[in-house]
């Protein structure tokens, strides 16, 4: 029984060893599909030694496909013919070539059947693929434009995990120049396909590195934000907010995010008081105003509310939506004023006080008329009811009826 047991085992060794050979004679004949078919069934079978063999020839066969298709592209740039060429099958061919080279590479170095490691592919291949790694680069990016982005995360992750990879042991890999940008878009890939556990391993790699740590940071605070569920999640995402605020200044994004955070959920106070604080800390911080201004609306305080407007656009002229709420307090100042004029018992303004409303709506109009002028198409805040409500009140009976078929969709 042991004999046949024996015989059975050297069989099979020869079986697989003879698959391998098949298979390199068919990629030296250049018939690489039928090698790489062939190769296929030694791959998770026989020794580690046998295993290493069958991955390293399925690396060499996708390799010269890759190569091949490469070649041929080439050509056509340098004699301008346009020869069919077929870029997805070459982009997908050195992603399999260096997955199986790392494959190779670790059934190389296991043990033997006499328990002793003695790699022999691993020198040839860090030949091949030091370098030849970066086409996986190009691969992402044809696949990121595709918009197949699993396809393009698969290969610029690849490429990212692959300089860690212990086929290039013995190699300095650490002045990877294109590690950190690659990451990015390998988070912006799993970001596109919602996938937000990677999105943040690999932003939060990009983020080591200073060039691409503002473009990391954006991309993890945006996946926060839409893969929130629980209220530890929210908490780590404005602790995400106030860290960017503070590491980046001098983009006032983060202060909006936060604002629109106390904002929505937030008291008045709160709000107040953190703007109090993002103040103080840059005075140029256009949102930081707005949200004050906000804050003091929603305590019926229009004049101090109107004068953080002000600001916040004197600060920014092209930021209509603080010229927006200037006009909306103004608006709102001015009917909480004819409350407080009207006769008790009439509700009638004398013409002294009708004056006076008529001048807190005559700069709400003006507020909202430079809206109107440089935000024409409502594209960034719809002003029409406002200025509607404002024209209807002092009266202007013609512009009140042009804005009324905007308002009414008309």
């Amino acid at each position: 029984m042991m004999m046949a047991m024996m015989a059975a085992a050297t069989t099979m060794a020869f079986a697989q060893a003879d698959v391998v050979k098949n298979a390199k004679k068919l990629l030296d004949k250049g018939e690489v599909e039928e090698a790489i078919k062939a190769v296929e069934p030694a791959l998770n079978a026989g020794s580690n030694e046998e295993k290493a063999a069958a991955w390293n020839l399925l690396s060499a066969a996708n390799y010269k496909k890759f190569a091949d298709i490469q070649a041929k592209k080439l050509e056509n740039q340098v004699k301008q013919t346009n020869e069919p060429v077929d870029e997805a099958a070459m982009n997908e061919a050195i992603i399999k070539a260096l997955e199986a080279a790392m494959k190779c590479d670790e059934f190389d170095n296991m043990p033997n059947e006499k328990g002793k490691i003695k790699p022999k592919f691993r020198s040839d291949n860090q030949k091949t693929y030091q370098n030849g790694r970066l086409n996986v680069i190009n691969a992402g990016q044809y696949l990121y434009n595709q918009k197949d982005y699993a396809g393009a995360f698969k290969a610029f992750a690849l490429y990212v995990d692959s300089g860690e990879s212990p086929l290039f042991t013995g190699l300095d890999m650490s002045q990877d120049q294109y590690k950190y940008e690659v990451a990015y878009f390998a988070s912006l890939s799993a970001y596109q396909g919602k996938d937000f556990s990677n999105v943040i391993k690999y932003a939060q790699i990009a983020a080591q590195n200073e060039a691409k740590a503002k473009d990391a940071t954006e991309i993890l605070v945006f996946s926060k934000k839409e893969s929130m569920k629980t209220k530890e999640d929210t908490l780590e995402y404005i602790n995400m907010l106030k860290e960017a605020s503070q590491k980046f200044p001098d983009d006032n994004r983060y202060s909006a995010w936060i604002g629109d955070y106390y904002l929505q959920t937030g008291s008045a106070e709160d709000l107040g008081t953190w703007a109090d604080a993002e103040i103080a800390k840059n005075a140029q911080n256009k949102f930081a105003y707005t949200y004050k201004g906000e804050a003091l609306r929603l305590q019926n305080k229009f004049d101090e509310a109107v004068e953080c407007y002000k600001k916040a656009f004197e600060i920014d002229p092209t930021y209509v939506a603080a010229a927006y709420q200037a006009g909306v307090s103004l608006n709102s100042k001015a009917i909480e004023l004819k409350d407080q004029l009207a006769d008790k018992k009439t509700g009638m303004l004398t013409t002294a006080n009708a004056d006076k409303v008529k001048a807190v709506l005559n700069e709400a109009k003006e507020f909202l008329e430079k809206v109107r002028e440089a935000d024409p198409n409502r594209d960034q805040v719809n002003w029409a009811y406002a200025l509607y409500q404002v024209y209807y009140s002092l009266g202007d009976t013609a512009k009140a009826a042009e804005l009324e078929k905007i308002v009414s969709g008309n």
